[in-house]
């Protein structure tokens, strides 16, 4: 079985010090590729670069390109213009627009900033249009970030009907929800969520759904696995505990390896076999990104 995280922050400052034995890591548990979207212009060459010092590499680093809603309180006009040339510019080596979307957290926190919600709300979405209006004229999916906005995200989406979609990253939500995106093409990002008992809405939604519209990401360093998880079979072999001390090193901190761990988390919310369930979800990572 091979497997890819579909959403990690690799270039996280969290991931420096590290990152060769990281990256040894995830080769070892078949971790054969992972997509790395950027959150703001400040971290564009980050993300590209680190994609270009592995090249050589056995596990492959995929670049995205794009300004995440928690990061556009000082952005303005020239910040997308720069996000358009960055594209233009690295329009072969980027898979995706992303991460991209709207937070309606942070616009109901919005007056701490000096802003109403509406406001918020109304720069939000003029970054999140021009965005995927770019996806589309460079025929790329994109990566979707939501909180408190589905309402929201999905006329934007049924506007645009991108061609080759995307990924809805983080996925929480009923099932009603997930098939609204799934008919406009979109793949489901699963991850840390389903590993908190809590979360029956979400965990009862992807047992539903069809696999082929299911994809696996960790949002490392963010997003950090239930405890429970985590600790679970603690107690194994020399090499499990090496495993898991490096993703335990903070409970705050996520790793691409716990990728294994949502896998095995999946495994008992889903009928079908591992290995069958492993096979799908590289087919539906090579449908959005690599066809």
């Amino acid at each position: 079985m091979q497997f890819t995280d579909s959403h990690c922050h690799l270039d996280d400052i969290a991931f420096s010090e590290q990152l060769p034995a990281l990256l040894a890591q995830c080769q070892h548990l078949a971790i054969n590729r992972i997509i790395v979207p950027a959150i703001a212009p400040d971290n564009f060459n980050q993300v590209l670069s680190l994609a270009k010092r592995h090249h050589g590499n056995p596990l492959k680093i995929y670049p995205c390109l794009g300004i995440h809603p928690w990061f556009l309180q000082a952005l303005d006009e020239s910040h997308l213009k720069q996000l358009s040339e960055s594209v233009n510019k690295s329009r072969n080596d980027i898979v995706a627009v992303g991460e991209i979307g709207l937070d309606g957290a942070i616009a109901k926190n919005a007056e701490h900033n000096g802003q109403t919600p509406e406001d918020n709300w109304n720069h939000q979405k003029y970054f999140f249009d021009f965005q995927l209006n770019l996806a589309k004229q460079h025929n790329l999916p994109v990566i979707v970030h939501h909180r408190q906005s589905h309402d929201k995200i999905m006329p934007f989406l049924k506007r645009y009907k991108l061609d080759r979609a995307g990924i809805i990253h983080g996925f929480s939500g009923s099932y009603q929800q997930a098939k609204g995106y799934i008919d406009l093409g979109f793949k489901l990002g699963v991850g840390s969520t389903i590993t908190y008992s809590r979360a029956q809405k979400t965990i009862n939604t992807i047992k539903r759904l069809p696999l082929d519209c299911l994809v696996l990401e960790t949002d490392a360093p963010s997003m950090p696995l239930s405890k429970e998880v985590l600790t679970h079979n603690q107690d194994n072999e020399q090499e499990e505990n090496r495993i898991t001390a490096l993703s335990t090193a903070s409970s705050e901190v996520n790793s691409p390896i716990n990728l294994i761990k949502i896998f095995e988390v999946l495994t008992t919310i889903r009928p079908e076999k591992s290995d069958e369930l492993a096979n799908q979800l590289e087919r539906n990572i090579e449908q959005v990104f690599f066809t």
